[in-house]
């Protein structure tokens, strides 16, 4: 594989209820939130390097599950599913 290649990976890609969706979507901003918490916790405790880009991305995140929640929520209250498509694109950088 060369160095400049950009790599796709399909990461989801279904048909899901509400409840699914929700259940998925909530499951993988939970992880990034905790990724960042720690990130965070770590930076502050052992470098006392700015922690404000973990921050951000905390509250972004936060705010992105709201969304999505209400998003889900209507879907419910419609009685439609939801299609979740999502890819990964992976690309190497100095």
């Amino acid at each position: 594989m060369k160095v400049e290649e950009i790599k796709e990976f399909k990461f989801i890609d279904g048909t899901f209820t509400p409840e699914e969706a929700n259940s998925v979507l909530s499951s993988l901003i939970a992880n990034k939130i905790h990724y960042h918490t720690v990130d965070d916790f770590s930076n502050h405790v052992r470098y006392a390097r700015d922690s404000s880009h973990s921050k951000n991305r905390i509250e972004a995140l936060k705010n992105t599950q709201e969304e999505l929640k209400r998003f889900t929520d209507l879907a419910k209250e419609q009685g439609v599913n939801l299609v979740i498509k999502s890819n990964i694109s992976l690309e190497y950088t100095k």
